[in-house]
């Protein structure tokens, strides 16, 4: 058996991933390298033994800088998806050994406190030890049913806007190389400010440009136009609806809705178990609720994982950060840095 913990510009990391048979994007090093910089250090926990194997990615924070100023450091996994994520014949046993080994190599590094978005499918997963909280529903398009299946089971709007999409010649293209990045960031950035949405969907040109294969782009065309776009990432087994965009002068087109339709049926062909559209902004808010239409029966609860590894530095840290100590936001000496 074997635990270590490599960096982004480690090839074993690679090395380890590869052989995984469901080749999680989120746990992929290119992946959480996005997110890396001079304060932050982009991590792998990995376990290798006879019962199974982990990979862990998260970020490593530095907290000797302002406005912390002490030797220490917390973790944090990457937007997305995450957590220790497991594959063999013994979950429970290599947990029992996995978290004891991680915990030894949090204190060595000093890390006051970790916080996890953990995985929709805990049997990616090994069981989290710490507080498990649920935050928001996602929804999960599930593949396996026919198209004819998956279509009558799209909420009665979706299948009319679907109809009305194609009758206005909106046309579907799909993009595994990035070609059409300018039509994709207008439209994004075009959304996000529409939807007044937080500093935490605001990502730089550079981090599509660095997005680690595999994925896709798929685009709604009208006379020769984007008017939708939408980033999908793509694992051995799911697909991830991550980020997209609509012209909100082409609404009334619904190219969204057919954008998505054939974002399904690409993801079933192309062998993908689950289509994960997410979630909203907050509980039952609009985005949800379209989300929702295209697979009323697929809810799943999403959660974060949090522990406080160094309690005393944990209180000294919020303290000194005029922090509330609110469970609302973890860890709680970041509350005025978000």
């Amino acid at each position: 058996m074997s635990f270590d913990v490599w960096s982004a510009d480690s090839p074993e990391w690679l090395a380890h991933w590869s052989p995984w048979p469901e080749r999680e994007v989120y746990a992929h090093p290119g992946y959480v390298s996005l997110e890396r910089d001079e304060h932050t250090r982009a991590l792998c926990a990995a376990w290798r033994s006879d019962e199974g194997s982990v990979l862990y990615p998260f970020l490593l924070r530095d907290l000797r800088g302002e406005p912390f100023g002490v030797d220490a450091a917390d973790v944090i996994t990457p937007y997305g998806y995450g957590g220790a994520f497991f594959w063999g014949r013994d979950r429970d046993a290599v947990a029992r050994a996995f978290w004891p080994a991680f915990d030894g190599w949090a204190a060595e590094q000093r890390v006051v406190s970790e916080l996890v978005r953990l995985a929709l499918f805990d049997d990616q997963l090994l069981p989290y030890p710490g507080e498990r909280v649920e935050r928001l529903v996602n929804v999960v398009r599930d593949l396996a049913p026919s198209p004819d299946e998956l279509w009558m089971d799209c909420e009665h709007k979706v299948r009319k806007n679907v109809k009305k999409a194609r009758r206005a010649g909106i046309t579907i293209e799909l993009d595994a190389t990035g070609e059409r990045l300018d039509d994709f960031l207008r439209l994004y950035e075009h959304t996000r400010a529409r939807r007044d949405a937080p500093a935490r969907y605001r990502f730089p040109r550079e981090f599509f440009e660095r997005l680690p294969d595999p994925y896709v782009y798929a685009h709604a065309l009208h006379d020769g136009e984007v008017v939708s776009s939408e980033l999908v990432l793509l694992s051995q087994l799911n697909a991830y609806s991550f980020l997209g965009g609509t012209d909100s002068e082409a609404f009334e087109l619904r190219p969204n809705d057919l954008l998505k339709w054939e974002l399904i049926l690409w993801a079933k062909q192309a062998g993908k178990r689950r289509f994960v559209l997410g979630g909203g902004y907050g509980p039952d808010d609009g985005i949800f609720r379209y989300k929702r239409s295209f697979a009323p029966h697929g809810l799943v609860p999403f959660f974060t994982g949090s522990r406080v590894l160094e309690p005393e530095l944990y209180d000294e840290l919020t303290e000194r950060a005029g922090g509330t100590g609110d469970d609302a936001f973890f860890p709680a000496y970041r509350e005025r840095t978000r």
